[in-house]
């Protein structure tokens, strides 16, 4: 976290108390999040000034977490059975110029209220002494799932970004380490691995200046952790070189300290905190979005949007529809069977698409209608309007939503058979309510919140293609393509 050179301070102002929210719900407000961090059941992030957020869904968000040690920019991680904070004392012009100190600090329970919270006393294991070209503060941890050593990047603007060895067990500076410089021009760096790549992920342009804040994530990566991390026109991120993963956009602007959450295979999100929510005053508030990957990079998902879509399936590309008779429109074909003698100065009439009126009289009376998938051709059993639903509750990015034909008030439902239908009714139940996430490739996988008969949340099935046109609730299969759906915009 730099200061933008027009601003002296920051302060409590960022972290009000509105309770609307535009993307996560509650009070979501804090200022440089730390990676978040699942604790029997709860997450987890801690920001800049202490303290944090707590949520027990993942979607509503309270500030009750607790850190000591006051400072900046944290991180966090689990190893084994506990937990390591690492975080910046002073530093980024914060009460002590540039002269920083990163700190690590370990706890068996990050929930205020279980016996086994306590947080051990922080050591230090990195150091500034505000004349050298690196600013000790924005700590981002990474440990690396191919060797078991730990990493810790940190450094802002006002120097270069660097890299130390931490040993997992206890926390402390590697003996002998010595920190290496890997980037220049962005702050707030987090370390992540994937597919054979590692990969450094800064926040670049202005901090702590609200709607005027220009802050945006950018990354490179490397074969190496040590480095160097190029980006995907071959530039050295310690020659200033980075590819956008997330800027501002849908109301929101400062993109900023970039965490990585892997919830299943295929299923990531990151989170950030964004300089100014313009429906929230304009605070600093916690993000979270879908994580998606294409040739090798990643970049940002945006929040799914309440509206009416045909939902394809991937493996064949039908459309989710009412199992209901075709109803043919009363056009007559220009031209007649095959299109031919077809006046040229006639004129061109534009055809309305067929509506629900005119449908919906010949489709079943039953309380139940089965679905199935058919060619998508943009008839109302195919139109489905997703609403969102958040006083139910929520899931990491994003509320329940109700899935309904669009104009009426049937909406989808699983039953205890795990089979996928549709109701007359919209009762709130929990099996009329959809866990809708989008995957790592684009697509999304869509989950019923509970299924009659299986008690507890579900997390496993999802609606899925049992052949080309049948349905079904079945296991969650990233490298199936039965368990993926793609949303199209209805028209």
């Amino acid at each position: 976290m730099k200061k933008s050179l027009s601003i002296l301070l920051f302060g409590a102002a960022l972290f009000g108390n509105v309770n609307t929210a535009s993307a996560q719900a509650g009070y979501p407000f804090i200022h440089d999040p730390s990676t978040l961090v699942e604790c029997d059941g709860k997450w987890f992030t801690f920001g800049t000034g202490g303290g944090g957020l707590i949520s027990e869904d993942g979607w509503h968000w309270d500030m009750k977490a607790e850190r000591p040690g006051g400072g900046a920019a944290p991180d966090a991680i689990k190893i084994g059975d506990r937990y390591l904070v690492v975080y910046g004392a002073t530093g980024g012009g914060l009460n002590g110029g540039h002269s920083g100190r990163i700190l690590t600090m370990w706890n068996k329970n990050l929930d205020p209220k279980h016996p086994d919270f306590k947080y051990t006393t922080a050591i230090e294991v990195a150091s500034s002494d505000g004349m050298e070209d690196c600013d000790a503060i924005d700590p981002g941890i990474l440990l690396d799932p191919n060797t078991g050593r730990m990493w810790v990047s940190y450094g802002t603007y006002w120097g270069n970004i660097r890299l130390i060895e931490l040993d997992p067990k206890t926390g402390e500076r590697v003996k002998g380490n010595k920190a290496l410089d890997i980037a220049i021009d962005c702050e707030a760096t987090d370390l992540i691995y994937k597919d054979g790549w590692y990969y450094l992920l800064g926040t670049h342009g202005t901090c702590c200046d609200g709607v005027n804040s220009t802050y945006n994530i950018v990354c490179g990566r490397s074969k190496q952790v040590t480095g160097p991390y190029l980006d995907n026109m071959g530039r050295d991120m310690k020659a200033g070189g980075g590819r956008m993963v997330v800027a501002a956009g849908d109301r929101v602007n400062g993109a900023g300290h970039f965490g990585r959450t892997v919830l299943d295979e295929g299923v990531e999100v990151a989170s950030l905190h964004w300089e100014a929510d313009l429906d929230q005053s304009g605070r600093s508030v916690l993000g979270i979005r879908p994580l998606l990957w294409k040739n090798g990079w990643p970049y940002c998902g945006e929040r799914l949007k309440e509206g009416t879509y045909a939902i394809i399936s991937e493996r064949r590309g039908y459309s989710l529809e009412l199992t209901v008779d075709f109803v043919r429109m009363n056009v007559q074909r220009v031209g007649g069977g095959f299109g031919r003698n077809v006046d040229p100065n006639a004129p061109v009439v534009k055809i309305p698409y067929q509506t629900l009126d005119e449908v919906k009289s010949v489709w079943p009376k039953e309380d139940i209608i089965d679905v199935r998938c058919s060619d998508y051709m943009m008839r109302p059993h195919q139109a489905w309007t997703i609403t969102a639903v958040p006083e139910a509750g929520g899931y990491l990015s994003n509320p329940y939503f109700k899935i309904s034909i669009n104009g009426t008030d049937r909406v989808l439902a699983a039953n205890d058979k795990k089979e996928v239908s549709t109701t007359e009714k919209y009762t709130g139940a929990d099996n009329q309510l959809w866990r809708i996430e989008q995957l790592t490739d684009g697509t999304y996988r869509i989950m019923p919140k509970a299924i009659p008969g299986i008690p507890g949340i579900n997390k496993e099935y999802v609606i899925y293609t049992t052949s080309d046109s049948n349905v079904a609730l079945c296991k969650y299969d990233f490298n199936s393509d039965n368990s993926k759906w793609n949303l199209k915009k209805f028209e």
